[in-house]
């Protein structure tokens, strides 16, 4: 039988740290650096920003899918030659795509990344302090 699994097998901690008894915390509360101001501000950022933004490609795409199931007729109303309304509709999914995203890495870059910066740094200062 191992001893591996006895309660009272002693646990060596690496050369330079001190030993901690199992469960034990250490370091920051990250629970309380939740409640930070700038941690609430940028969470409160992102939300508004992505919640709305989810809701109206959701909407977008839905409403394509629908389109598409229950309106033949229009989905396959000519426009130009061989195109239909369907197939600028399902490219519109494409280019949207490509907006979005290019749109919330702009925003991220000027409004959440020097916040979350900020935070990190302030915690990197906090952790080593402690």
């Amino acid at each position: 039988m191992s001893d591996e699994s006895s309660p009272t097998k002693k646990v060596s901690s690496p050369p330079g740290e001190t030993a901690t008894a199992p469960g034990a915390r250490t370091g920051l509360d990250y629970q309380a650096e939740e409640k930070n101001p700038a941690f609430i501000e940028l969470k409160r950022r992102h939300r508004s920003f992505v919640f709305p933004l989810t809701i109206f490609f959701l909407v977008w795409y839905f409403a394509y899918v629908i389109l598409a199931a229950y309106a033949h007729d229009f989905m396959a109303t000519p426009v130009f030659g061989v195109i239909n309304v369907g197939l600028l509709l399902g490219f519109g999914q494409f280019i949207t795509t490509f907006v979005i995203t290019m749109t919330y890495v702009s925003f991220a870059n000027r409004r959440l990344d020097p916040l979350a910066a900020e935070l990190r740094a302030d915690l990197a200062a906090k952790e080593s302090a402690a």
